[in-house]
């Protein structure tokens, strides 16, 4: 402890008591040190002995590719960096997602955050998955506590990274956090290979509703659904599916038969100049035609994936897809047609003159991208 200045007591002294320490998982900064080796394949275990990986000796001497081999174990180090003392936190229990809705706040910010923000934006992500309905108000502080805790643990051990900048009330990643949480959303670092894309909705007119974007080479299907749902603007609550070359594939089990599309990406299997199909809705069946039309290299300070391009609102969901689509235009646009009303109040749409098919914000479609989390 007092080589590595761990910050550790032994024996510690509280008030006229002195507590024996017992075992070095006490130790909490001694332990998380020597976990976090491990989990960065720095330190083994052999024979009951720490021993140092050979092959990965180097990396003392490469300080970069030291903070990157720890960031990237950041995520397999849950059990000891939350330790929450006699009332374990939800955040303890759920870490990986509790990790990952707190990188994501704060690589989405674009100043520092407050801690109570994101104390917060953690209970919300891991709380919902447990029933605390039946628990006193007392019990619940005690959990949010213990959470805030544990949150407070996780940014202090990204500061020891130099990864975020911590003050005593807010956090902010810094440019090489921001850099590393980049590489583990899976966004292609500056001069990494991009792929511009066309989305079009199929057999839809006046306007045409289609989306130019640049996404990962190495993007998967089901992130790329991910993707499409958020640039044209869907809800993501029906089935979906992407056709190519005859095969199928889409969510894996049922009894449709998709092949994985979590084990398929984009550009093993398709060439530029090469279209898929991307159906959502099996009912409405809307058909987007996706073209692939070049590559890129990714540039510094550009988030991916990202819509560089555009044209047209999309549909509302459920509106019978192409041919619903096209009959809504022509009942909103004709205040005498007898479904007019009703079609307002089924948009929600105080006046028709709210009901703007060809507005569409580019903007807010790269807001939704951004704000994607990590697959």
């Amino acid at each position: 402890m007092e080589v590595l200045d761990t910050g550790d007591r032994m024996d510690p002294v509280i008030g006229d008591r002195t507590f024996k320490t017992k075992s070095s998982e006490e130790l909490y900064h001694l332990t998380l040190l020597v976990e976090w080796a491990k989990a960065a394949r720095l330190l083994r275990v052999a024979s009951g002995r720490l021993l140092p990986v050979k092959k990965n000796a180097k990396l003392v001497d490469r300080p970069n590719e030291l903070r990157s081999a720890l960031f990237a174990a950041l995520a397999r180090i849950g059990p000891a960096v939350t330790v929450s003392g006699w009332l374990e936190s939800l955040f303890s229990h759920e870490y990986d997602r509790g990790l990952r809705v707190l990188l994501h706040r704060l690589y989405t910010a674009t100043a520092s955050v407050p801690l109570s923000d994101l104390y917060e934006v953690v209970w919300q992500a891991v709380s919902p998955l447990y029933v605390l309905d039946d628990l006193s108000p007392d019990r619940v502080g005690h959990l949010r506590t213990a959470n805030d805790h544990d949150t407070q643990r996780v940014l202090k051990a990204l500061a020891s990274l130099g990864a975020v900048h911590l003050t005593e009330d807010s956090a902010e990643l810094t440019t090489d956090g921001r850099t590393e949480t980049a590489r583990m959303r899976g966004e292609p670092e500056p001069g990494d290979a991009v792929l511009q894309i066309l989305v079009e909705l199929a057999d839809v007119d006046a306007p045409r509703v289609w989306r130019q974007l640049l996404v990962p080479a190495a993007i998967r299907l089901d992130r790329l659904h991910s993707v499409i749902q958020d640039a044209m603007g869907w809800q993501n609550c029906h089935m979906h599916a992407f056709t190519i070359d005859g095969v199928q594939y889409g969510r894996p089990g049922g009894e449709l038969g998709f092949r994985d599309e979590r084990t398929a990406t984009l550009a093993a299997l398709l060439k530029p100049g090469a279209q898929c199909v991307y159906t959502y809705d099996f009912r409405d069946s809307s058909e987007h035609l996706i073209t692939m039309e070049q590559f890129h290299t990714a540039a510094a300070g550009l988030h991916y994936p990202h819509c560089v391009d555009d044209t047209g609102a999309c549909p509302p969901e459920d509106c019978g897809g192409a041919p619903g689509y096209s009959d809504l235009k022509v009942i909103l646009a004709d205040p005498a047609h007898e479904e007019h009303h009703a079609m307002l109040e089924w948009l929600r749409l105080r006046s028709a003159t709210e009901f703007a098919p060809d507005r569409f914000a580019l903007d807010e479609a790269n807001a939704r991208l951004l704000s994607l989390t990590a697959p």
